[in-house]
């Protein structure tokens, strides 16, 4: 661990890095089971958006060519053209737990255009009522599916978050701390081993000047006698 300074203060570092890693995996893991929930649930809206989308498609066609058949081809192509090729929505961005997601209102239409160099009928009028119908299931689906798409992106970005912190990060701050202890504990039982040679050795001096001066002491009471 050439990168890691072995001291108290590293120590607490570390313990604290480990802290915050654990609190944002977890917090991470709240925000991931969050947009799962919101991604089912979106699964649901986005496959009825789906069937509307068929059902209502299946039932323009079907007008359309009861259109082409009765009112003629030209009728129906007059009034395709007079509609205009331009469809407006209202959109606004709205935030899911952090996901920027489109909302999508569709504002109010009249039924058909009040212009058509060629007389339509009722068949005709119908098609382009039906179509409508199609254009706003359509914008419905490409709005629930961006969601969708968007949510789920944020939720495999989130699981890569998760697990860089379990598989990378959190081993290695443990790891960390793991080596510190143990370079602390070695120069503790170093420390502990000189100190008992100095206490050892202090004392044996100890000892051997109390020898001498009672030595010294009982040569001189020798002298006196």
């Amino acid at each position: 661990m050439p990168d890691i300074s072995p001291t108290r203060s590293a120590l607490l570092a570390s313990k604290a890095a480990l802290k915050t890693a654990n609190s944002g995996a977890d917090l991470l893991k709240r925000k991931r089971d969050a947009l799962i929930g919101e991604f089912f649930a979106l699964v649901k809206d986005a496959l009825a958006a789906r069937e509307e989308l068929s059902s209502v498609s299946k039932g323009a066609y079907v007008s359309l060519f009861s259109a082409k058949a009765w009112d003629s081809p030209e009728a129906v192509e007059s009034l395709s053209l007079s509609q205009g090729s331009e469809y407006n929505v209202n959109m606004k961005i709205e935030s899911i737990y952090g996901v920027k997601v489109p909302r999508i209102d569709i504002p109010e239409r009249s039924s058909v255009a009040t212009f058509s160099p060629i007389n339509v009928g009722s068949r005709t009028i119908q098609a382009s009522t039906d179509f409508q119908t199609v254009m706003s299931a359509l914008v419905k689906v490409a709005a629930t599916e961006t969601k969708l798409r968007r949510i789920g992106e944020e939720i495999k970005k989130t699981s890569r978050r998760v697990n860089a912190l379990e598989q990378v990060v959190i081993p290695g701050v443990q790891e960390d701390i793991r080596f510190i202890r143990g370079v602390l504990d070695q120069r503790e039982r170093e420390n502990s081993f000189v100190l008992k040679k100095i206490k050892a050795k202090l004392e044996a001096d100890a000892d051997a000047q109390k020898k001498k001066q009672q030595g010294a002491s009982d040569s001189h009471g020798s002298a006196a006698d």
